[in-house]
């Protein structure tokens, strides 16, 4: 997938960017490098590999050190409302700002 000057200009312009010729010319030459390198990537049969959660897994024996899912927090919706000047049902009242 080639990228086209065009593209470019498109792309500085969604990103707000304001880029002279020879900016735009160079970001032109990187970009398509970066998307040579996203289609050799996307050649590569990868079928059968094993995905890693680590890379540090290639080299060494990893174990991952997993806390138990457990609740340690308590509902604390009135004490957290208490401050607050108005409140309805549970939810904090705000004054309307939009007409």
């Amino acid at each position: 997938m080639a990228l086209t000057p065009h593209d470019v200009s498109r792309i500085a312009h969604l990103a707000r960017l304001e880029l002279k010729d020879a900016e735009s010319a160079k970001l032109l030459t990187e970009l398509n490098g970066f998307f040579s390198i996203v289609e050799q990537m996307n050649a590569v049969d990868t079928s059968g590999v094993e995905p890693l959660y680590t890379p540090l897994s290639t080299v060494q024996e990893v174990t991952l050190r997993l806390r138990e899912d457990a609740v340690s927090e308590t509902n604390q919706r009135e004490l957290n409302q208490r401050s607050a000047p108005a409140v309805e049902d549970g939810l904090f009242l705000v004054p309307k700002v939009i007409e």
